[in-house]
């Protein structure tokens, strides 16, 4: 039986990965007790403290990430938040295409990119809107994420596909497996490079977006967090770019975008 854990361990901890990574979680004592617990006893722990002097000792990458994997859910799915697609392929497509008709080249990041159905989304609509003419263009998507986990099963591209995904789009872009199991099809996996990536670090990408979408990702910071990572996207989308969060999210009033949709911002 894992002992409760103190004032002291639940502050040193909360405040370590508040710091690092930008979650908050001093208000979730009872979510980070009970999925620790089973953690802690899984690698041979009977109280709290050790644990976490080790952890912040150590720092060791792998264990860090078995924490955060825990107290945060990677869950996503195919199709989600249809409104942002819809906007997406009416409005923020024909405005790109139009826009880099010559350089033929589009700058799209999924920060927060989990499992990778979001950018794989992506990738089949902007092949679906430039039909012919995608293989002219570079539409390489970034998916980035801090989860070495949720980025192997993005990176290996196999999934149990909902009824969501219209038929048109599972005979083209996925290859049935077994059961409900399809795997993505190499032209959509080719379109988009999965990179481990902190939110919480300088953003320094090569280039600067022309579409960055972060959805449920700000749902575990406090305000100064987001408003401080909401003006690093700023910094790195193009003028006329786009940020689409979740419409569990908002923005706060100052924030440099202006709103363009529902949880649609546009850098004017």
């Amino acid at each position: 039986m894992i002992q409760p854990i103190s004032d002291e361990d639940f502050r040193r901890l909360t405040s370590f990965i508040k710091s690092q990574y930008g979650i908050t979680l001093q208000e979730k004592r009872q979510l980070v007790t009970s999925r620790l617990s089973s953690l802690l006893a899984e690698q041979g722990y009977t109280d709290f403290s050790q644990f976490v002097t080790q952890l912040l000792k150590e720092q060791n990458p792998q264990k860090i990430e078995l924490v955060l994997n825990r107290l945060t859910t990677n869950y996503t799915f195919f199709m989600r938040e249809t409104e942002h697609f819809d906007f997406f392929t009416k409005v923020v497509l024909p405005e790109l295409t139009r826009k880099y008709q010559k350089k033929k080249s589009i700058a799209i990041w999924s920060a927060g990119c989990s499992s990778g159905e979001e950018p794989y989304n992506l990738s089949m609509y902007i092949k679906d809107f430039l039909g012919m003419q995608a293989s002219q263009w570079d539409t390489r998507i970034l998916a980035t994420d801090i989860s070495q986990k949720a980025l192997a099963k993005a990176k290996q591209g196999v999934y149990e596909v909902p009824d969501t995904v219209p038929e048109s789009s599972r005979r083209k872009y996925f290859k049935k497996i077994e059961g409900s199991r399809y795997a993505v099809s190499p032209e959509i996996r080719n379109n988009v490079i999965f990179q481990t990536f902190n939110l919480m670090d300088p953003i320094k990408f090569r280039t600067k977006f022309d579409v960055i979408f972060c959805r449920n990702v700000m749902i575990y910071f406090d305000q100064p967090t987001k408003d401080a990572l909401v003006r690093r996207f700023y910094d790195a989308t193009n003028p006329g770019g786009y940020l689409m969060i979740s419409h569990s999210e908002n923005l706060s009033k100052n924030a440099p975008y202006a709103t363009v949709a529902p949880s649609t911002f546009q850098k004017r």
